[in-house]
């Protein structure tokens, strides 16, 4: 019995995605909760709570498009064909708030509102475009002769733009959490203040996509509510309902790391539960990891790459979060 590569890479890639939410999105969470916070120092400290790392978390990104790319070439320029505008108006939000992250340190009292706004315009692009490409690829693409055969604007439909607007509220989740566990104070507080009602909306949405996407997919539904998948997905909602009240529960009671812990719980829920719902398809609705496969020659060579590379990355991000664990405080900084 051979190797399954395509499997082995679908775990691989699926592994490099959820890492990449994971991370970069408590990053993209700050800039989305800066116009909620007004004080610019509050501002400063929310920023120094990730400036050693945010670069590095999107390592993953950049990981995860090249290992698209090595294993499955058919996906990726189906999906590139059709996500262009999203991906590319994402790669434009992360360019901008990345020069908006260092300039904002760097220029004077008369120029500094100016980065803030584009350091959060530049936090709401890139996640509202991703939450597009999301619920676009949910949604699924046309295939014909292995190339895409959409429109330029077929990702535009009511279910993506609603996703992206999940998405927007699943970071600012992450993002106050994260910095409940990473400042003090009265940014601390208001952080606590803006989690509780946003963990609703977050359930909120949770539960529109969940009833949605199988009314709009039938093919879905059958997988939802029929043997074995059933059993799998069953935990899954009963899961998010106990990770929500968990959270508000650990608000209440002034606790500082575990509710960014359960925030990622509750992300992971939604992760798994959209891996269960397409899998084995990496191309919705039909395309499979093994139809969209790479030559096993190509996949078994990168795949040696790949996983050499992975625990350097692993252990480089570990010791940078190691090194800068603790609370940031107001004037603490790292430019």
């Amino acid at each position: 019995m051979g190797i399954d590569l395509p499997l082995i890479w679908a775990i691989v890639i699926g592994f490099g995605i959820m890492m990449y939410v994971i991370m970069d999105g408590f990053d993209l969470g700050i800039g989305i909760l800066f116009p909620f916070v007004a004080d610019r120092e509050d501002r400063d400290t929310m920023v120094n709570t990730v400036a050693p790392v945010w670069d590095g978390n999107e390592t993953w990104l950049a990981f995860g498009g090249a290992a698209l790319l090595a294993a499955f070439p058919l996906a990726y320029s189906v999906i590139l064909s059709a996500l262009y505008l999203p991906l590319l108006l994402m790669l434009a939000g992360l360019i901008w708030r990345g020069v908006a992250f260092e300039f904002r340190f760097k220029s004077d009292e008369a120029h500094k509102p100016f980065w803030d706004k584009a350091f959060a315009w530049g936090s709401y692009i890139a996640t509202f475009s991703q939450g597009v490409a999301l619920g676009a690829f949910i949604n699924g693409f046309p295939v014909v002769n292995s190339a895409y055969d959409g429109g330029l604007f077929d990702w535009l439909t009511p279910f993506s733009l609603f996703t992206g607007l999940g998405l927007l509220v699943a970071y600012a989740l992450l993002g106050s959490t994260w910095l409940i566990m990473k400042t003090e104070g009265a940014l601390q507080q208001r952080m606590k203040e803006l989690a509780k009602p946003v963990t609703l909306v977050l359930l909120c949405v949770i539960v529109f996509v969940s009833l949605w996407t199988p009314l709009a997919h039938p093919a879905v539904a059958e997988r939802w509510f029929s043997l074995p998948d059933l059993l799998f997905f069953a935990p899954v909602p009963i899961l998010v309902l106990l990770a929500t009240v968990a959270i508000l529960n650990r608000l209440q009671r002034d606790a500082h790391a575990s509710p960014f812990v359960l925030a990622l719980f509750m992300l992971f829920l939604g992760y798994s539960g959209l891996a269960i719902s397409l899998w084995p398809n990496i191309l919705p609705p039909s395309v499979s990891i093994w139809e969209a496969a790479a030559p096993p020659q190509s996949m078994g060579f990168t795949l040696v790459g790949a996983l050499f590379i992975i625990p350097f990355i692993l252990a480089y991000t570990a010791w940078s979060y190691y090194v800068f664990r603790g609370k940031v405080k107001p004037g603490e900084g790292y430019h």
